[in-house]
């Protein structure tokens, strides 16, 4: 099931961005959808949905918005693996 949403917005957004209102909510989606991966809100799986992409292809996403696919730093997961012991 999905649900349409309506936001209304001035036709010079588009031009100025240079993309058609199609391409704009589609960039929209996945920029929502690549924040709240960001913040811990949602994981990759539902961030991948919300954008209307697969995974792989939500995880090549992240790059262009310099956001890392692991939610976990280096630092964290070394101090995971020291703690299995």
């Amino acid at each position: 099931m999905s649900v349409a949403l309506t936001i209304d917005m001035p036709e010079t957004v588009f031009s100025a961005i240079r993309k058609s209102p199609s391409e704009f909510a589609a960039e929209m989606r996945l920029a929502a959808a690549v924040k709240w991966y960001e913040m811990g809100v949602v994981s990759q799986e539902k961030a991948a949905e919300i954008a209307g992409l697969t995974r792989a292809d939500f995880i090549f996403s992240l790059a262009r918005f310099g956001v890392s696919p692991f939610q976990s730093s280096a630092d964290e997961i070394t101090e995971d693996v020291r703690n299995a012991d």
